[in-house]
């Protein structure tokens, strides 16, 4: 026979664990929330080139568009640029470093626009895509993926593929 100590401490842990159980549960139900979210690239531009170093920069703008009724936050955007069919580079926006109330918000059914700096380095590979950025020649972008996008209490990583122009 359980003594009356022994009974609460049982009580006390299936409480916790049931607690436990229903925090889980309770956080996974906003996912289906965050894959609502969309993501576009609004724009590539150039921002300066160095001739000397055979160098660029590019503005790279994101938009996110949040259909729920939840706020959200993004924590990072790894993706790979390709001009043309060919492979520019990778860039990365990250925010983890930067507590959540100070990261990019998406209010709820809101849209929120992301710039990041993209390094284009000129190589014989893309010489004919990197001249033709340059020079403000029509070139097809395409941006391939992935989003972080976060909740008060989960997260979901999003792949993504994108074309522009």
């Amino acid at each position: 026979m359980l003594s009356k100590g022994r009974m609460v401490i049982l009580a006390c842990f299936a409480g916790l664990g049931a607690m436990f159980l229903f925090f889980i549960l309770y956080a996974n139900s906003f996912q289906g929330d965050l894959e609502k979210v969309t993501i576009q690239v609004d724009s590539v531009k150039v921002l300066d080139e160095n001739k000397l170093n055979k160098r660029a920069h590019l503005d790279v703008r994101f938009n996110l568009q949040n259909p729920t009724p939840i706020t959200l936050t993004v924590s990072t955007i790894n993706y790979e640029l390709f001009a043309n069919g060919n492979r520019l580079g990778e860039g990365h926006l990250s925010t983890e470093d930067i507590p959540e109330a100070g990261r990019p918000i998406l209010f709820a059914n809101n849209n929120a626009t992301l710039p990041n700096t993209f390094d284009l380095v000129n190589s014989e590979n893309i010489a004919n895509e990197y001249s033709a950025i340059m020079n403000n020649q029509p070139v097809k972008y395409e941006v391939k993926g992935q989003v972080t996008i976060q909740s008060f209490l989960t997260a979901v990583t999003k792949d993504f593929d994108i074309t522009l122009g």
